[in-house]
């Protein structure tokens, strides 16, 4: 289906412009609701390949969300300092990727530029999330992964049970509160949860890098003209589609392709469209009033109000001008209606040049993001 085939291929790249080398990936829609993509698997696990080989120790943890998958979620517990074990218990550090990649997003730069690994060196107890349907989070308690069922999720679900069942396993194995940081989709995910009052019991503090809480705005080309209009053939070649990110090397985007893109609901992507069109965040419209209120109990999904986000909770949040996708202008609705917070309790972090991937892949998100991030969590401690 051409139009199916168009939205995943857009989706595919909310972390990476159009390249030559990307533009082999054939996206493909399979029946089973799921969006494939040709993903290369890593013998030995996420924890040998690309954390114990580093220097890092290492462990994998299974958590079963109340849906019925098991998601792995990688622990970094310290850093490879030598007096890393002696700086103290600091508080668990959750890190959540976006749609299409799993927890390797943060591993792409070296241990040096890397966030997850300067979190470790700094003393925190550093965990990396691998979302449902992705490659180390295939598991089912009684679906298989090439069951239709086992795709019939959105955003919704991502809210209302993989953050839950992620937050309170690490909240119980380290018996402390969280800071979480989200990139991209992550960002969306956690204010949808506090919008609704949820998880904010287990929080210390959240980090929004390009955050996208509206998506009304989006400057991406073709993102814009799919959920506008559903036109199926695009030349992909000529589009920018998150924005020209400015300091990302060539070496970062091959170990990127390695490991990514990662498997995905359709319902999500289709999701992620009427989000664009619409400019408001909302729960999963089915686009029957009858459908609707059999999930809802009202004709239209309930909005996710990002006013309902507690003023007190410590947030740091980092957005760049080159950014198509977390656009400057769907950022200010959301710095809009933080008005009320705290003063003291939130940090604004606006970087001209950076574009969407820049925070995750960048060689100086160190010292324009991550490096100020950590200096915010010292701050709170």
């Amino acid at each position: 289906m051409k139009l199916l085939n168009t939205i995943i291929l857009t989706y595919t790249i909310l972390l990476i412009l159009s390249t030559p080398n990307f533009l082999s990936l054939k996206a493909q829609e399979n029946g089973t609701g799921m969006a494939t993509m040709p993903v290369q698997s890593s013998e030995g696990g996420f924890c040998k390949s690309m954390v114990e080989t580093n220097g890092y120790e290492c462990e994998d943890h299974n958590v079963t969300t109340k849906d019925g998958y098991i998601l792995n979620v990688v622990r970094i517990p310290m850093g490879r300092c030598r007096d890393c074990r002696t700086r103290g218990n600091k508080s668990p550090v959750l890190l959540q990727h976006g749609v299409f990649v799993d927890g390797r997003s943060w591993l792409l730069l070296p241990p040096k530029q890397s966030l997850a690994f300067n979190l470790a060196d700094n003393g925190y107890d550093v965990w990396l999330v691998n979302s449902r349907g992705t490659e180390y989070s295939e598991g089912h308690t009684s679906l298989n992964f090439d069951d239709p069922a086992y795709w019939n999720w959105s955003l919704d679900e991502l809210v209302a049970y993989d953050l839950p069942a992620t937050f309170q396993y690490v909240y119980d194995q380290t018996g402390q509160k969280l800071h979480f940081v989200g990139h991209s989709l992550g960002t969306l995910m956690v204010m949808a949860a506090m919008s609704r009052d949820q998880l904010v019991n287990m929080l210390e503090s959240v980090a929004l890098l390009s955050p996208i809480a509206y998506m009304g705005h989006t400057t991406s080309l073709l993102s814009r003209v799919i959920a506008d209009n559903f036109i199926a053939e695009l030349k992909l070649w000529d589009i920018h589609f998150i924005g020209q990110n400015c300091c990302m090397k060539p070496s970062i985007m091959d170990i990127f392709l390695d490991h990514e893109p990662q498997p995905a609901a359709m319902k999500i992507v289709i999701h992620m469209c009427q989000l664009i069109r619409g400019g408001n965040t909302t729960m999963f419209d089915y686009n029957d009033s009858g459908t609707n209120i059999k999930h809802y109990g009202q004709p239209t999904p309930p909005a996710y109000n990002m006013i309902g986000i507690p003023k007190d909770l410590p947030i740091f949040l980092s957005h760049g001008g080159a950014d198509a996708l977390s656009d400057v202008d769907d950022v200010k609705l959301l710095l809009d209606s933080l008005q009320g917070h705290d003063p003291d309790k939130i940090v604004v972090q606006f970087i001209e040049r950076f574009a969407h991937a820049d925070y995750v892949m960048s060689g100086n998100a160190k010292e324009h993001v991550y490096d100020p991030f950590i200096a915010f969590l010292s701050r709170l401690h």
